[in-house]
């Protein structure tokens, strides 16, 4: 569980993001679910966009991904949301959060 500070400070850099996965109109697939983990275990944090055509809600993808993925829920925007998920092998973390 990550807190009220390393929220703030996660959402300062994901500002800075592009959004690296697409949701479209065949929801959360297979592929997407992976190519979110990998990018997950590579970066620890993702912007992800659902696509105008798609009729899913952010808070419901977003909650699902959330527990499919053991992830964190950082912010949603509209169609956008980030997630962030710190990596396992503390040499290969990009982030140090803020105590």
């Amino acid at each position: 569980m990550i807190t009220g500070k390393q929220r703030s400070y996660l959402k300062g850099i994901a500002q800075e993001l592009e959004p690296m996965a697409s949701i479209g109109k065949l929801g959360l697939t297979s592929n997407v679910v992976d190519s979110i983990d990998k990018y997950l275990a590579a970066h620890e944090l993702i912007k992800v966009k659902i696509q105008d055509g798609s009729n899913l809600k952010p808070k419901d993808v977003c909650e699902e991904l959330s527990n499919r993925l053991q992830a964190e829920f950082v912010q949603a925007i509209g169609k956008k949301f980030v997630l962030y998920r710190q990596c396992k092998d503390k040499s290969k973390r990009t982030i140090e959060l803020p105590q």
